[in-house]
């Protein structure tokens, strides 16, 4: 039986996604300039998202520019962020690794060495063309400090380069793909800790070894391919999928193994998904999914050099 709270709940945080989609790419990319990886970029805009959902509840109306209030949302979280402990955000403040074929916009892994707030006024200011008092309106603070943050950020810019420590993908890890391609359900749910938590990121979240969401990862395929002739799919979904369930391939990363899901398409296959994994000895504690991140996906799959289609940033089926 359907929670009616938590129906209206999910109807409205759709309803605020797709008023705010045009502005995703936007998004994703400020928070990029301010992280020092594309994981950490996409974890802090599914932040900001859930963030402003909330805000936008108790404010009763619309801000009047949904751009420069998404930026403020933006920069509070960030802040925000780095105002935690050390152990609590010392993956943010590590620079980033170095990977010869990375796209880098704008000095990005550079911002990794400023304070907070300078790091946002320059990324404000030099890569989104904000005014001098659109950026202190962002940051709730004067004119004149914006100039001496800019001031001082874009002094300490200067290049260095920096070493990329490697880790070797685990047993869990290895053990994670041979059961996929055995299509093993079973042992594919062994592989997680009893109280993992198995994530479709900024969709969907379940505890412990249900195996909904692993199942949906391992036969969607086949229900996206039959999308002609059962229809309840978008187009956008269905890019000429075959039926077959998507390969699971380990690939290091930024000196991190990540998982990429192959799917078999008719003009052959691409990457649609990524699984990145937390893990506890030998079997895993938590699995997020992405694929529902265009903007990660595009950068990733980039840096890797291999291709990939994207899902959009809608998990939920039209009905107009």
């Amino acid at each position: 039986m359907t929670d009616p709270l938590a129906s209206a709940v999910r109807g409205s945080w759709q309803q605020f996604l797709e008023a705010f989609e045009g502005l995703r790419p936007e998004l994703y990319r400020y928070c990029r300039h301010l992280t020092s990886s594309p994981w950490d970029a996409e974890d802090l805009a599914q932040d900001v998202l859930a963030r402003a959902f909330v805000t936008l509840g108790k404010l009763g109306a619309a801000p009047p520019n949904p751009r420069a209030w998404l930026f403020r949302v933006a920069s509070n979280a960030w802040i925000d962020q780095q105002r935690r402990p050390r152990g609590a955000i010392e993956a943010l403040t590590i620079a980033t690794a170095v990977d010869p074929r990375a796209t880098r916009e704008a000095a990005g892994t550079l911002l990794s060495r400023l304070a907070p707030q300078e790091r946002a006024a320059v990324v404000l200011k030099d890569v989104f063309d904000f005014s001098i008092d659109d950026i202190a309106d962002t940051l709730a603070t004067t004119p004149s400090a914006v100039k001496a943050a800019l001031h001082r950020g874009r002094g300490k810019l200067v290049d260095e380069p920096v070493s990329e420590e490697r880790v070797p993908a685990s047993a869990a890890i290895t053990a994670f793909c041979a059961a996929f391609e055995r299509r093993d359900l079973a042992a594919l749910t062994e592989v997680l800790l009893d109280t993992a938590s198995v994530e479709v990121v900024g969709v969907t979240t379940e505890y412990g070894k249900q195996g909904n969401i692993l199942r949906g990862m391992m036969f969607g395929s086949e229900r996206l391919a039959e999308a002609a002739t059962r229809g309840g799919i978008e187009a956008r979904f269905v890019q000429g999928a075959l039926p077959q369930p998507p390969r699971r391939e380990v690939r290091l990363h930024r000196g991190e193994p990540i998982v990429l899901a192959w799917y078999a398409h008719a003009d052959g296959e691409a990457v649609r998904a990524i699984d990145r994994f937390e893990l506890d000895g030998d079997r895993i504690a938590r699995l997020r999914n992405y694929f529902f991140t265009p903007d990660l996906l595009v950068e990733v799959c980039a840096e890797l050099g291999v291709p990939c289609k994207i899902n959009g940033y809608r998990f939920w089926i039209e009905c107009r």
